[in-house]
């Protein structure tokens, strides 16, 4: 879910997008305000809205206002109205299935060339929804495609009990990942003179690592730190995906020690080490169109051009599936889940006779200020840590989403980072532990291919040596 800042960022947008509309939608007739429930009759006249929009009377200028004058009534509408919009849209404006049945037909029996060409065009407008005229119609708005990402974020957020906007979900995906193509975008460079609104957007939308304050922003936009960004043509403020880099000496192990503002800053030019920190993904409508593996081969190249001296490229990321993974686990009773030793270690440290359940009372408490408890759960978390990240899976691939997006990009596991995150959030998600993922450059396609083609995760020797680690 979007967190609160990126709630009244959404609602400025919204309100910037009503105004650049106005003057646009003003040729409509005006036909009385909907409401913001959009009931059974305001309803039947947003359906006659879109049926106006579709058949096009008119030329460019009248097709811009209907679809202006459809774009700000939604806008309008509260989270009742916009789902009941969208199930209209994915209900009433699909494909006609006799159509296409009609057509299919025509092409197979179609006997010359000509015939059969006329049989496959036809064939394919029967099988476009008309919806996906509609939306290219707010494509064509300033800011339209601003609006379509941010449609299908509610889309997003609403098809796990409205699973009837799939069909919906699938022609707005399809529509922006073309609008998206990585060959579209363009990598630009943030740093402390960069616009206010914009690095305000980064506070906003930062996912992984809060910014707390403009102090935190500024020490992270420092001489020693990098953040770069893809950006849209057609949104040219707006960063679609940005990460953060710190440039070091040595693998950082610690987000706390990498973040400190009190720490002084490093000479970028006697770096060795550039740790990919923060990956933050900036628009929720764009979740499932993959950019992310080219922001970071890009990313690399600039900072190789930059500083010849850098040899390391690695990330410090969290493992945000582990604990929902551990919690599972310990449920449902898993007996493998410690050695037998690790077990008894922890059920004598926490008065019980069950190690599954002492792991669970101790990692209930202030585990991570305990030393005697801390110096017991290290082991047997660090082995769990790597069990997790090598052998569960989510079909065919690896369960920690973290996990796929850097095998996917070619890395490999490098380490394990005991207590490296022990903020409410690092403990919640991770029990405090991070992962160095490392890209080596001519291993990186390598990688790739093995994990695409056959699901082989590439590991350092001693996480490995974690996971074998329980009996």
């Amino acid at each position: 879910m979007p967190n609160d800042n990126t709630v009244k960022l959404i609602d400025r947008t919204i309100s910037q997008l009503r105004g650049a509309w106005r003057d646009i939608a003003a040729r409509v007739t005006p036909d009385g305000p909907v409401r913001s429930d959009l009931p059974g009759a305001d309803a039947d006249r947003v359906r006659r809205k879109i049926a106006e929009c579709l058949r096009g009377r008119g030329g460019e200028v009248s097709a811009r206002a209907r679809a202006a004058d459809l774009g700000r009534l939604y806008l309008t509408l509260d989270g009742h109205g916009r789902i009941r919009f969208l199930q209209l849209l994915a209900r009433e404006f699909g494909i006609d299935p006799a159509a296409v049945d009609a057509a299919i037909a025509a092409w197979t029996t179609a006997g010359d060339d000509p015939a059969r060409e006329r049989a496959e065009r036809r064939l394919r407008r029967e099988l476009e929804p008309p919806r996906q005229k509609l939306l290219r119609q707010f494509n064509i708005l300033p800011n339209g495609i601003k609006f379509l990402v941010d449609m299908r974020g509610d889309i997003l957020q609403l098809i796990k009990d409205a699973p009837e906007l799939k069909p919906l979900d699938r022609d707005l995906r399809d529509l922006l990942s073309g609008w998206f193509d990585i060959g579209f975008l363009d990598l630009r460079r943030i740093d402390w003179r960069s616009p206010a609104a914009l690095l305000e957007k980064l506070i906003d939308y930062e996912a992984v690592h809060e910014i707390r304050s403009w102090s935190d922003l500024k020490n992270r936009l420092d001489s020693d730190r990098r953040c770069f960004a893809f950006f849209h043509n057609r949104m040219p403020d707006e960063p679609l995906i940005f990460v953060e880099v710190a440039l070091i000496e040595g693998m950082a192990d610690n987000i706390h020690d990498l973040l400190d503002e009190a720490a002084p800053a490093h000479d970028p030019r006697a770096a060795d080490t550039a740790i990919f920190y923060s990956i933050s993904n900036a628009q929720i409508g764009l979740k499932g169109i993959s950019f992310g593996n080219f922001l970071i081969k890009r990313v690399v190249d600039r900072l190789r051009q930059e500083f010849p001296g850098l040899k390391v490229f690695a990330t410090l990321s969290p493992m945000p599936g582990f604990r929902d993974w551990l919690d599972e686990r310990i449920a449902a009773g898993d007996d493998g889940l410690l050695a037998k030793a690790d077990a008894k270690i922890l059920a004598d440290l926490a008065e019980v006779e069950d190690g599954a359940a002492a792991l669970a009372a101790l990692l209930d408490e202030d585990w991570w200020t305990r030393p005697e408890v801390a110096s017991a759960l290290r082991g047997p978390l660090l082995a769990l840590g790597a069990r997790y990240l090598l052998r569960e899976k989510s079909g065919d691939r690896p369960r920690d989403p973290v996990t796929r997006f850097h095998l996917l990009n070619g890395a490999r596991i490098e380490r394990i980072n005991w207590l490296a995150d022990t903020s409410e959030r690092g403990l919640a998600r991770s029990a405090g532990m991070m992962v160095n993922y490392l890209y080596r450059l001519d291993e990186i396609e390598e990688n790739h291919e093995a994990h695409t083609a056959k699901g082989a995760i590439a590991a350092a020797s001693t996480v490995k040596g974690l996971a074998r680690r329980r009996g």
